[in-house]
């Protein structure tokens, strides 16, 4: 459920216990992987940052989404084959039941981190 909220702390807490636990255990998972990353709200949803952003996730009345850039998610396509991906091939959708893919999720966000941060030393390089 996209609530207005100012923090994250303040979004996983006006959610249901079951979609607290969740949303909880998807911030420390990235929080785990990337531990420099920036928690922000982006979009009413909770999102971290790293050298750009990364990664943003939100409940919904029956499910959990991840979003994570397309050109990200396309590099683990073959392994988010068993998940629901959104028409734009840029969100992982997730039944409210199934648990959150932790190593997949923590894969993931390392890759996308690594790239953002080539990215931004590209930039600086002046070759982009």
């Amino acid at each position: 459920m996209r609530l207005a909220s100012k923090d994250i702390d303040e979004y996983i807490g006006l959610q249901s216990e079951n979609k607290k636990g969740i949303l909880s255990e998807i911030r420390q998972t990235i929080k785990k992987a990337v531990p420099e990353a920036e928690e922000l709200i982006s979009y009413q949803m909770p999102a971290f940052r790293f050298h750009g952003m990364l990664v943003w996730y939100a409940s919904f009345k029956n499910h959990y989404s991840i979003f994570i850039r397309h050109h990200i998610l396309s590099v683990f396509k073959d392994e988010l084959i068993p998940f629901g991906l959104s028409k734009s091939k840029s969100a992982i959708k997730i039944p409210l039941n199934e648990p959150v893919p932790i190593q997949l999720l923590t894969k993931i966000v390392k890759y996308g981190a690594k790239v953002n941060l080539e990215n931004a030393q590209l930039k600086t390089k002046g070759g982009k």
